[in-house]
């Protein structure tokens, strides 16, 4: 098995008009996830959330602390965990105890968990699990959530191309957690546009990860200011990090699903501060 890390330092706004392509993407863009027996980390400084991957092939994959970064004996010392597979069936090991994951199921494990370990049950179909992590103030129970039991919302319309649904995983009411929320939305067939209008979370930061999108389409993520927004051009299975003081939104060439994550100052899955798509570009 091996681990690869990086960190992302925090940008301001006003220095972020000034970038270019290249820069926007190496600031905000985490463009490879999955490599086999590999777990991939990248550490932001956006209330030190952790986005990173896990794809189990020959032989399982384990959660492995940071050294430089953490200092702590084990991953979770001082942290929690969320995990949603967007692969094939696989397993999550926590302290001995194996849990069933399925695509697009979600297990959240708590802090103080001493050993967590990622198997695939078909080396041919491998699992591939997309994790978060914050920092935690406590440790609750690690609980396994099926997507069959989201807390779903439908959202949007035909005319405005959102048409989609919004699958509640791992959220205050749901379960207990510290600071961590997850979730998926799927947009639905002829639906492209997401988080539409867009919107900030100045108490929270946010984490946006583009999955089940053909490798011959794109989506264009739309970060930034409203007077300054910028485009984003991902791929599947590609994940942007969205600062607090950064609006988003997005769209895509063809219909996809991508998972949402949360971590910051609340728990409140709706305080959010909309900009109506008029502003878009600036005042008018």
């Amino acid at each position: 098995m091996a681990m690869e890390y990086e960190w992302r330092d925090p940008v301001h706004p006003d220095d972020f008009v000034h970038y270019d392509d290249a820069r926007l993407r190496r600031a905000f863009l985490v463009d490879r996830l999955f490599t086999p027996d590999t777990l991939r980390l990248v550490y932001t400084y956006y209330d030190r959330m952790i986005v990173g991957g896990a794809m189990p092939v020959s032989g399982p994959v384990e959660l492995e602390p940071i050294e430089p970064l953490m200092r702590a004996k084990t991953f979770l010392e001082r942290r929690e965990l969320g995990v949603i597979n967007v692969g094939g069936s696989g397993e999550v090991e926590v302290d001995g105890t194996r849990h069933a994951l399925e695509k697009c199921d979600a297990l959240y494990v708590g802090r103080g968990a001493e050993r967590v370990r990622f198997f695939s049950r078909d080396a041919a179909h491998p699992a591939r699990f997309y994790i978060n992590s914050a920092p935690a103030h406590a440790a609750y129970p690690t609980v396994r959530v099926p997507f069959d039991q989201a807390e779903t919302v439908a959202l949007g319309d035909q005319t405005h191309a959102n048409r989609r649904s919004l699958h509640k995983l791992l959220v205050d009411g749901r379960i207990q957690t510290c600071q961590l929320q997850m979730g998926i939305t799927a947009l639905a067939p002829g639906g492209v546009w997401n988080t539409m209008p867009p919107h900030i979370h100045r108490r929270r930061m946010e984490a946006y990860f583009y999955f089940d999108l053909d490798e011959n389409e794109r989506l264009c993520h739309i970060m930034g200011t409203a007077s300054h927004p910028r485009p984003i051009w991902v791929a599947n299975e590609q994940a942007v990090v969205s600062p607090p003081w950064s609006m988003h939104c997005g769209v895509g060439t063809a219909n996809y699903r991508f998972i949402w994550s949360m971590a910051g100052e609340n728990l409140d899955y709706g305080d959010m501060d909309f900009i109506q798509p008029a502003r878009l570009g600036g005042e008018r």
